[in-house]
């Protein structure tokens, strides 16, 4: 099955995909991981189209915010493609583990807000994917974790690295070192998705939470991911420089005075992103 994705959708010839669908309806665009057949296994092939389709939503000003799913409703992703694990040596399992890693920045820092839709299982690298999202929102029916240790390997895509930044260290150990399967309920009160929903109201409410976000000054959701983004790993003094220097530049922005004037002049702003 394939997908197709427009950057600019009134003329130019779309980009055909084998393992994804992207479909971008106004600001928002979707995502859909797609190779239900293997409950949407991350292979080779996958994260060479998920650089090349992320690469084009962040340069495509029109879309604001981008959800990612699995096709059918089993799965959001179940892991990296065993067939390509198994065939892996040391050498050639290092270049994978940092292709993932690449890739899942990437994602992690395309400068929009990216909301991972975990309808199923979100296991290995699906859950390390969902992890670099920006928000994490799960259908009561997913089922999350990093079962690596039972292949006798590692989380490699990120996992042993942003699992203990969202839910801290002995939680995040207990997960990765038994490679325990957590239901949504779980994840939620632990930290590891920040919402669960029916599963048939997942993409609804994914696109009600997208849009609140494309209702804000788009120069301001990317400073605010920029802020967290630079500052989360430096000394307090040095992460308050940061949020200061992207205020001020924010503060001199087309958009601050027209939020500040439509605040004062009480109506809805009307913002250009400049």
């Amino acid at each position: 099955m394939q997908g197709q994705y427009r950057i600019k959708p009134s003329k130019e010839t779309p980009v055909t995909y084998e393992t994804l669908l992207c479909d971008v309806q106004g600001p928002i665009a979707t995502v859909t991981l797609n190779r239900p057949g293997v409950l949407n296994a991350l292979n080779a092939r996958t994260f060479d189209e998920l650089e090349t389709v992320f690469i084009a939503l962040s340069q495509d000003s029109g879309v604001r915010v981008i959800l990612v799913t699995g096709a059918g409703e089993k799965a959001f992703a179940a892991g990296a493609d065993i067939n390509e694990l198994a065939a892996t040596d040391a050498a050639s399992g290092n270049a994978k583990a940092r292709r993932g890693q690449s890739v899942f920045r990437l994602i992690e820092t395309c400068g929009k807000p990216v909301i991972a839709c975990v309808n199923g299982f979100a296991l290995g690298g699906g859950c390390e994917l969902a992890m670099a999202c920006t928000l994490r929102l799960a259908a009561e029916t997913a089922r999350l974790g990093q079962p690596e240790v039972k292949l006798g390997l590692i989380a490699g895509y990120g996992g042993t690295q942003r699992m203990p930044r969202l839910i801290g260290r002995s939680t995040a150990l207990r997960l990765l070192l038994t490679g325990e399967m957590i239901p949504a309920a779980e994840a939620l009160r632990i930290g590891l998705v920040d919402e669960v929903v029916p599963a048939g109201q997942l993409m609804t409410r994914a696109a009600e939470l997208a849009a609140s976000i494309v209702a804000m000054a788009p120069l301001a959701v990317a400073g605010t991911i920029e802020s967290v983004e630079r500052g989360s790993d430096l000394r307090i003094e040095d992460a308050m420089k940061v949020e200061a220097e992207i205020f001020g530049r924010l503060a001199g922005t087309a958009d601050k005075v027209e939020g500040t004037t439509a605040f004062l002049e009480k109506r809805p702003p009307r913002w250009t992103g400049r």
